[in-house]
């Protein structure tokens, strides 16, 4: 009799769990499917996401099922899906309310194994590993530490803090466009004290497992009101101190857990001893900066003002504490003796000597001049001379660019990050306390023709994401189709009230895209000089990306109809005379052996098309493709260089355009100069003077890289 039990309840709930994964298994397969179009994949990735975020139970089943497609990729080598699954199954468990331990061992077993596959497996492999032996020994860590420092949510204990900011060009991004995008992105997030109770229920519940009643405690941080800040602090405390600790303060962690979880029940007069169900805690999207870019100095102003107003916050923090433990003091001393003299002047005493009780960090208002700007940020770095300097570690913070738009956008943001990197080589400021992580968004806000009849520059506007998809699938899968996808959004959008809820499908691709793609491509950055007729003094010192492109006003109409009809052989006897100005050009010629070969030639020419961007992903991005065009087809000629020079021998001049953006034409050019471009810090290094004792240093500048790349974050990089 004793030998049986009640047979049905077990199954039900075997069958439930079977029944989960099987719904699971399906969406990661269709996810892996080859035969499905980059934007489907996109759209299931974000679908699957949605359900664990939904029913945080289906979170356990979805790991298991990730788990065993990485067991069979190991097994057949299937290399193409290690990637997804990866991102996937990190994304997974930062969302994860509870997961078991044994789980957590076959996870952490599996990823050792995979560090065994060649780059870039293993390196994101080894990246997501950590995070999850630290999520092992700390059940709740990454969500807390993803929370905390996205929302900048004030804490003694994390000092991490992040900030997005989104730039639209506004050559793609018209009104209704951006105003559509913008509210998409820009969303009323949840108070810092929902924050915090979020916080709260997602480590007690990931800590405690089944000893947590996850709607017990819900409902008892919403009656502790204001109480729950401390709690919270203790909370992040503990989960810092368990970070700290390692494996042998596991079991400490739990205990200090189980405390905080019966001390918050008993204040709300509920049952310390609860255990239940667990309940949803969402993951927050980070709050997010929109510009419409129409100002090249405001990315570089938002950097200052993000670094200064956290300085300004830390300090007025230390000042806050400073004048709480003065005032206790004073209390103390009030109580013991409040009447005699020699006691309050003793108290004055002391406050002379300490100013920082007394201070204030200066008040500003209104527009500043950038100098003024560095001047307030070294102070708050630095501290005021009377005090001593904040103690303070740095790269604390990090900065995330996303640039929305075409090549145009990356073109300007190339001008402007040299810009950055050469206020920082003179003074090392930003860098020491900002980590900058930039993001892309390729937007076009006209059709995208696949047709090759098309002549249409669209998509030859979209060079550097059609580059960043061939390297990267999943990149082209959930950051490529919102190309098309955007525009979209908005006019569905506009054809519905300004009433109805944001949609939040852009916004949480974003937050996917920002917390996960953290693998840079970095793209060789170029200098140009350009030399302008009539001009006196020196060149103009540009910076371009993707494309230059030098046209001929003469032979203007004779390129485009070159365009149209290059196949006509009738057409190209008649014009034989007439197929272009004369240039000059003295290139190093790029060779397998890497070694540099000086030559020059003169060739004729309607047009001249330089591109940085290789049409073969295995071609690198360490060259520049340089096409010549003419009506004569002996006179088309194509190289591969890094260095060239090219000067007009008649009478004439040319038009220089940049990363295909009009904003950036030069007229009347008589020459460019075409040079990969030099880090500022590397040439800052080699050129300035040193002392005796700063030689050893000096000669450290020949392990430093001296090109300077632009670095855009994709999902999986390319390894160098």
């Amino acid at each position: 009799m004793n030998k049986k039990t009640t047979p049905w309840n077990p199954p039900v709930a075997d069958s439930m769990s079977s029944a989960v994964e099987a719904s699971m298994y399906n969406s990661i397969q269709a996810i892996l499917r080859q035969a499905a179009s980059s934007c489907n994949k996109g759209m299931l990735r974000w679908t699957l996401h949605k359900k664990v975020e939904t029913h945080p139970s289906n979170s356990v089943s979805l790991v298991r099922v990730l788990v065993k497609e990485l067991e069979k990729v190991e097994r057949l080598d299937y290399k193409m899906h290690v990637i997804p699954l990866l991102h996937t199954l990190n994304y997974v468990i930062i969302q994860s309310s509870h997961i078991p331990c044994n789980l957590f061992q076959r996870v952490y077993e599996c990823f050792k194994r995979l560090l065994t596959l060649p780059e870039p497996y293993c390196t994101i492999t080894l990246r997501y590993m950590r995070s999850i032996k630290m999520e092992q020994i700390t059940p709740g860590a990454l969500y807390q530490r993803r929370v905390i420092a996205e929302q900048s949510l004030r804490n003694k204990h994390f000092p991490q803090q992040e900030r997005v900011f989104v730039f639209a060009d506004p050559a793609v991004f018209s009104g209704s466009l951006w105003q559509a995008v913008r509210a998409d992105l820009v969303l009323a997030g949840p108070q810092s004290d929902t924050l915090a109770r979020w916080v709260l229920l997602h480590t007690l519940q990931a800590g405690l497992g089944k000893a947590c009643h996850g709607p017990i405690l819900t409902q008892a941080l919403e009656d502790l009101g204001e109480d729950v800040e401390k709690y919270f602090q203790e909370v992040v405390l503990a989960v810092e101190q368990s970070i700290e600790n390692g494996e042998a303060g596991r079991d400490q962690h739990k205990t200090r857990l189980q405390h905080i979880y019966s001390d918050i029940l008993t204040s709300a007069n509920q049952d310390p001893k609860a255990r239940g169900s667990l309940s949803n805690t969402p993951l927050p999207s980070p709050e997010i900066h929109f510009h419409l870019w129409t100002n090249e100095e405001e990315l570089w102003n938002e950097l200052v003002n993000f670094t200064l107003n956290i300085s300004t916050s830390e300090r007025n923090s230390m000042y806050q504490e400073e004048e709480e433990e003065d005032v206790s003091k004073r209390v103390s001393l009030l109580s013991v003796d409040s009447g005699i003299e020699k006691d309050l002047s003793d108290m004055e005493e002391r406050e002379q000597r300490n100013p920082l009780t007394r201070s204030r960090s200066p008040c500003f208002r209104g527009r500043m001049k950038p100098e003024d700007k560095m001047a307030l940020v070294q102070e708050n770095i630095k501290g005021p001379t009377c005090s001593t300097p904040l103690p303070k570690e740095e790269g604390n913070l990090t900065a995330r660019i996303v640039m929305m738009g075409d090549d145009r956008v990356l073109g300007r943001l190339a001008k402007v990050y040299h810009s950055i990197r050469k206020r920082e080589a003179k003074h090392l400021i930003l860098t020491k306390r900002v980590n900058l992580q930039i993001y892309y968004i390729p937007v076009t806000d006209e059709p995208i023709v696949n047709s090759p009849e098309s002549t249409s520059q669209v998509g030859d506007r979209l060079s550097l994401a059609s580059f960043l998809g061939r390297v990267d699938p999943w990149y082209e899968s959930n950051i490529n189709s919102l190309g098309a996808m955007i525009p979209k959004l908005a006019r569905t959008q506009s054809r519905h009230s300004r009433s109805s809820e944001p949609n939040h499908f852009l916004v949480d691709v974003l937050s996917y895209y920002l917390r996960c793609g953290l693998q840079p491509v970095h793209f060789t950055l170029y200098s140009v000089k350009i030399s302008v007729s009539g001009q006196t003094g020196s060149p103009v010192n540009e910076v371009f990306v993707s494309h230059l492109d030098a046209e001929f006003p003469e032979f203007k109409t004779l390129r485009e109809n070159l365009k149209q009809e290059r196949s006509s052989l009738r057409r190209t006897r008649k014009t034989l005379g007439t197929c272009g100005a004369v240039v000059s050009m003295n290139y190093t010629k790029v060779s397998l052996s890497k070694q540099e070969v000086v030559q020059g030639m003169s060739v004729m020419t309607c047009g001249v098309v330089i591109s940085a961007i290789s049409p073969n992903e295995t071609e690198g991005l360490d060259s520049l493709t340089v096409h010549f065009d003419s009506t004569n087809p002996r006179c088309c000629t194509e190289i591969r260089t890094q260095n060239i020079k090219i000067r007009i021998l008649e009478d004439k001049t040319f038009t220089v355009c940049l990363d295909k953006d009009c904003r950036r034409k030069y007229t009347h050019v008589q020459s460019i100069e075409i040079s990969p471009c030099l880090d500022p810090g590397y040439c800052l290094q080699t050129s300035s003077k040193f002392s005796v004792g700063e030689e050893r240093e000096a000669g450290l500048s020949k392990y430093m890289c001296k090109i300077l790349p632009l670095p855009i974050n994709t999902f999986t990089g390319i390894n160098h």
